[in-house]
């Protein structure tokens, strides 16, 4: 069974990220399928070099957790270009997605979650 998180809020701020990442990075350790679409602002979620507080969560570290238990990590193309996030600023292992791959994900995923 595959999960298809969907991230629409930003990395700081709110605790919808996290706590989407959460979820994943657990589903993940456990085998199951997760594939994860950062959207709106969701897609600075997938910004590198992150600089947090000193005991706060990290973000790219957690997506990193995703990516290591094999999770995919798509981030809309339009999102990145209107924010000015370029594709040699995301973190290793996301790429630049597009509708076309999270309707396919859609359509492919047991369960879909939206944060």
């Amino acid at each position: 069974m595959s999960t298809l998180f969907v991230l629409n809020d930003p990395p700081y701020g709110t605790e919808r990220s996290y706590n989407a990442l959460r979820l994943a990075g657990s589903l993940g350790k456990r085998g199951s399928p997760v594939r994860l679409f950062l959207i709106g602002e969701g897609a600075a979620c997938a910004h590198q070099n992150q600089k947090v507080p000193q005991g706060h969560y990290s973000i790219e570290v957690m997506l990193k957790t995703v990516i290591k238990h094999g999770g995919e990590i798509g981030v809309c193309a339009s999102c990145m270009d209107a924010r000015g996030i370029a594709d040699a600023e995301l973190i290793e292992g996301t790429h630049r997605s597009s509708m076309d791959e999270l309707t396919r994900w859609t359509e492919e995923a047991s369960k879909v979650l939206v944060f």
